[in-house]
């Protein structure tokens, strides 16, 4: 069986941490390594995923941002394998089980996704501030959270554009899509995500990068069909 890495881009989110490492070693299928990328974080977050140990291992930067802290995690990872999961969201037991037993049964895609819930954090209701808007029921969703794939694909694609505070996987996963990346949704829920006021799309959901993302898109196509 592939060797999985999972990989945890963090900065500041001590309170959330702990529960999103405990459901991804807990899962039916462990992977084999954790690695934690601490991107310049000025709370306990290095602390809370380095008293795990075993097979969680913390990697440390100046805070680089998210796609920064990706990129280092992917190539830190020695897996074949590699999943992601943000330090807010929390994954089902099952998760690595259905998705690393589908790629192992079909060879030629090159990633699996699945479905994704959203809930509000308890401690952003207590807030009595405006609520984060949760989506009602599970959805397909191509989102890095989840997502296995396989690392050659990483290679081929290349990594995440630093440049972008926001999208960034977006952008990845329109790269791959032009390189003919091949993947699946499964039915089954994956990661749940947690919606709470510190969320980084929802502090930035006006941000240019979309519109840098998309532009970028459009250019590779007719690029590609000049």
């Amino acid at each position: 069986m592939s060797r999985v890495s999972v990989i945890v881009p963090v900065r500041d989110c001590e309170r959330y941490l702990r529960e999103a490492l405990d459901s991804v070693v807990g899962g039916t299928l462990p992977p084999d390594e954790v690695v934690v990328v601490d991107d310049g974080s000025k709370d306990g977050s290095a602390a809370v995923a380095a008293e795990l140990g075993g097979i969680v291992r913390v990697v440390r930067q100046e805070p680089l941002g998210q796609a920064a802290a990706v990129n280092r995690g992917v190539a830190e990872a020695e897996g074949d394998l590699l999943a992601f999961i943000d330090a807010d969201d929390i994954w089902e037991a099952r998760k690595l089980e259905l998705q690393v037993a589908r790629l192992e049964t079909d060879p030629s895609l090159d990633a699996v996704f699945g479905h994704v819930d959203e809930f509000v954090a308890a401690d952003a209701i207590a807030a009595g501030s405006p609520l984060p808007r949760a989506h009602e029921g599970a959805r397909p969703a191509r989102l890095r959270g989840a997502m296995v794939a396989r690392r050659p694909l990483f290679e081929r694609v290349g990594p995440a554009v630093e440049s972008l505070r926001v999208g960034e996987f977006i952008d990845w996963y329109a790269r791959a899509q032009d390189l003919g990346a091949r993947d699946e949704i499964l039915p089954e829920l994956v990661p749940r995500r947690r919606l709470h006021l510190g969320n980084l799309g929802r502090r930035e959901p006006g941000s240019p990068d979309y519109v840098r993302v998309v532009r970028a898109a459009l250019e590779r196509r007719r690029g590609a069909s000049a």
